[in-house]
């Protein structure tokens, strides 16, 4: 079961990520992707934009509110080959933050509001520890089943089997608060560093609505939607 925790936290730790290569700083190379999913110069001017202003602001909050944890955020581009757009947070080796974003994301939002938004979303989850809250639910969601099997007298591999499903239903019991969470903080990140978190969280009509899914990773859209309103409404 010590095997399998392991296994279930490196996972984890990559909050969303594609797996395998670490994203890296370079620059998009027209041969990687297809031309609809490459940005064009003028959105990688934006997304650098964004960066500039998105990225101290976040830092400064980051000191402010939250102790222990390294607030020197590093924004990088994932250049592999993707279809589908993608961002996410992670931490290094050094417990530095990183926030990744993938080409088809740079291309595919419509403004400087969504891309902002979606950045400071990211930072939040790291702001608010959302990892070490998903780590410390999996382990306990692990350790919970794994030990029931082992009392109820289940073979090694049904044991192990256990703790892999508690670890993943140990994870996910509160990833609908922890996106709510970072919709929150992100609209006040999003707002400092002038933009429009309202008009940027439109980027949610662009996307899947997960629904109501019972241990959905996601909120639904609307529920997103209407507590990045209301936190915008109280910094007005």
């Amino acid at each position: 079961m010590r095997k399998l925790i392991c296994v279930s936290l490196f996972v984890l730790a990559a909050c969303g990520a594609p797996p395998a290569d670490a994203p890296s700083t370079s620059q998009p190379q027209g041969q990687q992707a297809t031309r609809a999913l490459t940005p064009t110069s003028a959105e990688m001017n934006r997304f650098r934009t964004v960066v500039s202003r998105v990225e101290p602001v976040a830092e400064r909050i980051c000191r402010a509110q939250s102790q222990g944890i390294n607030c020197d955020f590093k924004v990088v581009i994932d250049d592999r080959p993707q279809k589908s757009p993608n961002a996410f947070q992670t931490v290094d080796k050094s417990g530095r933050p990183i926030l990744a974003f993938n080409l088809p994301i740079i291309a595919s939002v419509r403004n400087g509001d969504e891309l902002a938004f979606v950045m400071g979303h990211e930072a939040a989850h790291h702001i608010e520890k959302h990892l070490a809250q998903q780590r410390n639910n999996a382990i306990a969601g692990a350790i919970i089943l794994g030990g029931l099997a082992a009392l109820t007298g289940a073979s090694s591999s049904g044991v192990d089997a256990a703790a892999d499903l508690g670890a993943n239903v140990g994870a996910r019991s509160y990833s609908k608060d922890h996106e709510l969470e970072a919709d929150a903080l992100g609209t006040v990140i999003t707002r400092r560093a002038g933009y429009n978190p309202v008009k940027g969280a439109e980027f949610f009509t662009q996307i899947a609505d997960p629904g109501d899914r019972f241990l959905g990773t996601h909120p639904r859209n609307k529920d997103r939607i209407d507590t990045v309103r209301r936190v915008d409404a109280s910094l007005q």
